[in-house]
């Protein structure tokens, strides 16, 4: 028998009410409910990043997190960076530094460096190397992503600028 509850969220701007198995995680509840297939799952212990969302502005690893949890709060997933069919700026300068490979660890890092630019907008390398940390990445060696997360805060401070 199994144990269902009914949540309301709101993903990507986009709000959703389900009915869903209290042990179902937010990662499954993003597949495979809602076919937000972007949201990765690696590593299934909080490891490797991969599964990286945004609840309510702040970085989560949901296969860590109960769909549950998410009831009445906000969750952005990968599919939810790009606007009005336009990259992020930071989608762009990964495309633009060549800061991908595989691509199954790049939604979570994209995730975890989108929060990271919000509150750091003038990191350093050393900075964006910690952060990235907890991002595991087998293919690219982290450089062209270090360079594309640094190119995108210059990016974003000279956009801030140019509108003063």
């Amino acid at each position: 028998m199994t144990d269902t509850r009914s949540i309301v969220v709101v993903v990507n701007g986009k709000r959703y009410e389900r009915a869903v198995d209290t042990r179902q995680t937010l990662a499954d509840f993003l597949r495979l409910d809602l076919g937000l297939t972007g949201t990765h799952l690696g590593c299934e212990h909080g490891v490797c990043g991969a599964c990286t969302v945004r609840l309510d502005g702040a970085a989560v690893r949901s296969c860590l997190m109960l769909a549950v949890q998410a009831h009445e709060k906000t969750v952005q997933t990968v599919e939810g960076l790009a606007g009005n069919d336009e990259l992020s700026p930071l989608q762009q300068a990964f495309h633009d530094k060549h800061a991908l490979q595989c691509g199954f660890c790049t939604s979570g890092i994209l995730m975890t460096m989108t929060e990271f630019l919000e509150e750091n907008p003038s990191p350093t390398e050393a900075e964006v190397r910690a952060a990235l940390s907890g991002n595991i990445c087998r293919c690219t060696g982290y450089q062209n992503i270090v360079e594309a997360v640094l190119a995108t805060a210059v990016a974003l401070r000279d956009k801030r600028n140019a509108a003063l």
